[in-house]
C-alpha cells in the first residue's frame, strides 16, 4: 500500500518544486501530475509508487539509509502446504508474527498472526492442525526494492504487516513494524 494519493500535492510543495518538475523526475506528465493533484485522475499503481519513491528520494537526499539497511535477511519461510499449526509452532519458536509464503522461489503470500485468529472461527482448534496455507494465506505484501529510500517505508509499513525487499528480483529481506523502529535509533 502506498500512502494516500491526495498526499502528493502537499509533499510536493514541501520540497519546493513544481509539477513540471516532479514530472520530469518521475517520467509523467506535467498534465498527468495536474489531473492527480487535482482529483481528476488516479494513476495506476505503477506510476503512484513511481512518483512517491521520487518525492522520498528527493526528501532522503539527506539521508542515505535505504530499505537494505533495515531489513532482516534471515527470512523465515513457509511453503503452501504447510498447515497452520506449522505456521502457529513457528511463529511461536520465533517470536514472529508473520511468515512469507513461497512456492520453491515464487512468493505467493504471506500468513500472519491476524490471519490465523480471523481462521480460527472458521474452522475450529482441530481444523487448525489440518488447513494448508494456500486456503488461508493473505495476499503478497508490498515488495521493495533494496535501494527505496527508508522514509519511503514508515509509510508502507503503516498500511502493511510488513514490506519484501528484493534486489535483482530475488526477494533478500523482511521489514517488519519492529525493523522500522531501528530507524529512530
Amino acid at each position: 500500500m502506498l500512502p494516500r494519493i491526495d498526499s502528493i500535492k502537499q509533499i510536493r510543495k514541501k520540497l519546493g518544486i513544481t509539477q513540471k518538475k516532479l514530472a520530469n523526475i518521475t517520467g509523467v506528465s506535467t498534465s498527468m501530475i495536474n489531473q492527480i493533484e487535482s482529483g481528476r485522475s488516479q494513476p495506476s499503481y505503477n506510476t503512484a509508487k513511481k512518483i512517491f519513491e521520487n518525492l522520498a528520494k528527493l526528501e532522503g537526499e539527506s539521508s542515505s539509509h535505504i530499505a537494505g539497511d533495515f531489513c532482516s535477511k534471515d527470512i523465515v519461510k513457509l511453503k503452501p502446504t504447510n498447515t497452520l499449526h506449522d505456521a502457529i509452532k513457528k511463529m511461536h519458536e520465533l517470536s514472529i508474527s508473520q511468515i512469507p509464503v513461497f512456492d520453491n522461489s515464487e512468493i505467493v503470500g504471506i500468513i500472519s498472526e491476524n490471519g490465523i485468529i480471523k481462521h480460527l472461527a472458521d474452522l475450529g482448534e482441530a481444523g487448525l492442525r489440518k488447513a494448508k496455507l494456500a486456503d488461508t494465506m493473505d495476499p503478497v505484501p508490498p515488495i521493495v526494492d533494496y535501494d527505496t529510500p527508508a522514509n519511503v517505508l514508515v509509510q508502507l509499513i503503516r498500511y502493511s504487516m510488513c514490506i519484501l525487499v528484493s534486489k535483482k528480483s530475488k526477494i533478500v529481506g523482511i521489514i517488519t513494524a519492529s525493523d522500522t523502529l531501528k530507524m529512530m535509533e
